[in-house]
């Protein structure tokens, strides 16, 4: 226990120090595992958990899957998403961030990064709010939140690292982040309410769109929404497999790019070399996941955790509970993929001990990892946003993610009392 505390200790200071995740836990994985073992062994297991993890089939997915999100920000859909959610709800007051927080969703569901709906959405719908006097904190903070909807309405890239991780169905990842996805959604329409309620000078309506407009901007965007019900329900159906589904998704992208005359054989170059320093960051990281996971098994820290809980003699309600808590507190000092891959390996054992299902407590990680990506002080997406939207100060951009944050806390809370909410459509596969 004492040889795994340190090593714990060590990597936090490694990350404080900003030494990135996978450099750190790959140094500690086998470092930690040489301490215990012996060099040769650790060199060995290296070798095989990189050699291992890169040959899985089952990760062609990511690169698949972040080429498709690559073509469709190529294809700059984003502005007509938001001008089809602008003209159902847009003359309502706080319309344009309910655009917003629609057309965020709308696009992560076909992009799959927080990050880039974040930076993308600022552009597109910062100027119209503040054309129509928003205030700056509920504009941001609308910006902000739409973006974390990238990590749970599939395809999501953290879902994905969560179900290689620990060995689940991606496929069934995916369906049971659906529903919590649109709750999540719906709760940050419902907080712009309360918040343009308080006060009604902060989201002005906009103006009342006819009918032709409507179906007019519904069709501009029919192809992306086709897309993203091919490529879910296809899934859902069992008519492919993730994998499948992931190269019908970039092939369909892809043609929806050349549709929109948005790509040439230089941007092509530049799309797929994009996709693949992502990938193999990724990789990096998943392989430094394992390798770390591998030093944890070796010491026997999952033993000895259980050992402890059961001395405790805790319910299975009230470790939960500590869990949550300790996922927020990490949150306010960890960005989120750190934050996911430290913790996992401790975790997930734990819940499987006290009998949770591992496909509802990965939508509730998440659902934490989203709220991670908005509480300071280091949510990434503010400070992408910063990048984005110099103007506004940062004090402003993080007091307008409160009432999200709110939202987001109801959320989680209705996931634990109701796990249905997670579980049912997969249930329905």
């Amino acid at each position: 226990m004492g040889v795994m505390l340190f090593a714990l200790a060590l990597l936090f200071i490694l990350l404080f120090l900003e030494v990135p995740i996978a450099l750190a836990m790959l140094a500690i994985g086998i470092g930690g595992f040489a301490w215990i073992v012996d060099w040769g062994p650790a060199g060995y297991m290296a070798a095989d958990s990189a050699y291992r993890t890169v040959h899985n089939f089952n990760m062609s997915v990511i690169p698949l899957f972040i080429l498709m999100g690559n073509l469709i920000s190529r294809a700059e859909i984003s502005k007509e998403l938001f001008d089809l959610a602008y003209r159902f709800v847009g003359h309502r007051r706080g319309g344009l961030a309910i655009s917003t927080i629609l057309a965020g969703g709308m696009f992560s569901a076909v992009c799959g990064s927080s990050l880039a709906s974040a930076a993308t959405m600022g552009r597109v719908a910062y100027p119209s709010m503040k054309r129509y006097r928003y205030d700056d904190s509920l504009a941001a903070g609308s910006i902000a939140a739409a973006g974390t909807l990238g990590i749970m309405i599939p395809p999501s890239i953290v879902l994905i690292v969560y179900g290689i991780l620990t060995q689940n169905d991606i496929g069934a990842l995916f369906i049971a982040g659906v529903l919590p996805g649109l709750l999540g959604a719906l709760l940050y329409v419902g907080a712009i309410m309360v918040a343009t309620w308080k006060n009604p000078a902060a989201g002005p309506a906009g103006e009342t769109s006819s009918w032709a407009a409507r179906l007019s901007a519904l069709k501009s965007v029919g192809a992306v929404i086709l897309l993203f019900g091919l490529v879910i329900g296809g899934i859902y159906g069992n008519l492919f497999t993730p994998t499948e589904a992931a190269g019908v998704g970039s092939v369909g992208a892809l043609a929806i790019t050349q549709w929109r005359r948005k790509l040439t054989f230089r941007t092509l170059l530049a799309t797929l070399g994009q996709t693949a320093v992502m990938s193999a960051s990724i990789f990096f990281v998943l392989v430094g996941a394992q390798i770390f996971g591998n030093f944890i098994n070796v010491a026997g820290f999952t033993a000895q955790l259980n050992s402890f809980v059961g001395v405790l003699d805790l319910p299975p309600w009230a470790m939960m509970l500590v869990i949550v808590v300790l996922y927020l507190v990490l949150g306010c000092v960890l960005e989120s993929m750190s934050m996911l891959l430290l913790t996992l390996p401790i975790t997930y054992p734990l819940i499987l001990t006290l009998g949770y299902d591992p496909i509802w407590f990965g939508i509730l990680v998440v659902t934490l990892v989203e709220v991670a990506l908005i509480t300071p002080p280091v949510g990434m997406n503010i400070y992408v946003l910063r990048g984005v939207l110099p103007a506004v100060p940062l004090r402003k951009m993080f007091a307008g993610v409160t009432w999200f944050v709110a939202a987001d806390i109801i959320r989680i809370i209705l996931l634990l009392l109701v796990p249905g909410l997670a579980l049912w459509l997969p249930g329905m596969m």
